[in-house]
């Protein structure tokens, strides 16, 4: 607290200081002897000066107040860290869907990308027409006629689509979406992203000039659309026995029938169901329905006065042994079997 006899500059001098001794505890001067203020001609006797004894300081009230409100707050802070709490929530991770598999037919491994991609419009009507009476050079004939199908048949999605033998180059042919002798549900042997490869009615050559065997050729997949085949049929020509095959659950409908005789052999290696139809005037079917097949007769040109020699399963009363010019004779109840199958599925002929 600032002292109440100031100098003329406003602060104290240091000989004032050395005389005032320890300050009051409120405002005032040293009481002086006979009630005098320090004489202007000089400075008191120390001996006759007499200075009251300051009483000792009290903890005001306030400062209580303070301490009461600082002992609060501590015992606050102390329940609010003492206090227990409750346990946190268990929280369990939410399971993630599972995907469910696709209807659409996939191939058990990646697709590999093969060909690139040919974007290009062609005018299928200057292009020979892939059917059961076409003689194309142009078009490879299966060189692994062993290899196993991919499960999956092939129709055109307009109203025919051009055919290649070599994707990088030009286009051989074209298939129809729909022809009298049907063969435009064809078998699929090979896929990649941009292309597949099937099987064909149809041949490169007839016997006399070159391979009748079953061809092949490649279709734009943005050309098709793809299906699952239900079954493939398997032919043992030693075994004389025919077997359709359904997921790996085999059914054997035939355990004798009639083939081709050593002149017109039944021909051998996989194709496809092109049609299947009943024919009246075929008297030795019975009125039964012939299973036609997409490849024909290794050893003639045609037959019956056509112009196509194409090996069929169909009825026939004399069916045991090699009896015929390259069909597959079976009973009523094996020929039922398989005319129940669709067009496109695969058969295998074996030895």
């Amino acid at each position: 607290m600032r002292d109440p006899v100031p100098s003329e500059s406003g602060r104290h001098t240091a000989s004032q200081r050395a005389r005032r001794g320890p300050r009051a505890p409120c405002r005032g001067t040293p009481r002086l002897p006979h009630g005098g203020r320090p004489s202007e001609d000089g400075p008191v006797d120390a001996a006759d000066q007499t200075v009251d004894t300051p009483p000792r300081r009290r903890f005001g009230r306030r400062g209580w107040v303070l301490v009461a409100l600082i002992a609060a707050l501590l015992v606050a802070l102390l329940a609010v860290l003492l206090w227990p709490r409750p346990a946190e929530p268990v929280t369990h991770p939410t399971p993630k869907p599972t995907a469910s598999a696709s209807a659409t037919p996939t191939p058990t491994s990646a697709t590999p990308a093969g060909f690139p991609a040919n974007n290009i419009a062609y005018d299928t009507a200057t292009l020979p027409q892939a059917d059961v009476f076409a003689v194309i050079p142009a078009l490879p004939v299966d060189p692994t006629p062993d290899a196993p199908f991919l499960g999956l048949t092939a129709r055109v999605t307009g109203e025919a689509a051009p055919v290649w033998a070599d994707p990088l180059g030009p286009p051989v042919a074209a298939l129809p979406r729909d022809y009298t002798f049907d063969g435009t549900t064809v078998a699929v042997v090979e896929r990649q992203q941009n292309w597949v490869r099937v099987l064909l009615t149809g041949r490169q050559a007839l016997p006399s000039g070159g391979n009748a065997g079953q061809i092949t050729g490649w279709l734009r997949a943005a050309d098709v659309e793809l299906a699952p085949a239900e079954a493939v049929v398997e032919v043992s020509l030693s075994a004389r026995t025919i077997e359709i095959v359904r997921g790996g659950a085999r059914e054997t409908i035939a355990t004798d029938f009639g083939s081709g005789m050593a002149e017109s052999p039944t021909p051998l290696g996989r194709s496809f169901i092109m049609m299947t139809r009943a024919v009246p005037e075929f008297e030795y079917t019975r009125g039964h329905p012939l299973v036609y097949l997409s490849v024909q007769s290794p050893t003639l040109d045609g037959f019956g006065g056509a112009e196509a020699a194409v090996t069929a399963f169909h009825y026939h009363d004399d069916r045991t042994g090699a009896n015929s010019n390259g069909c597959l004779r079976v009973d009523e109840a094996a020929i039922a079997k398989l005319a129940e199958l669709p067009q496109g599925t695969g058969v295998f002929i074996r030895p």
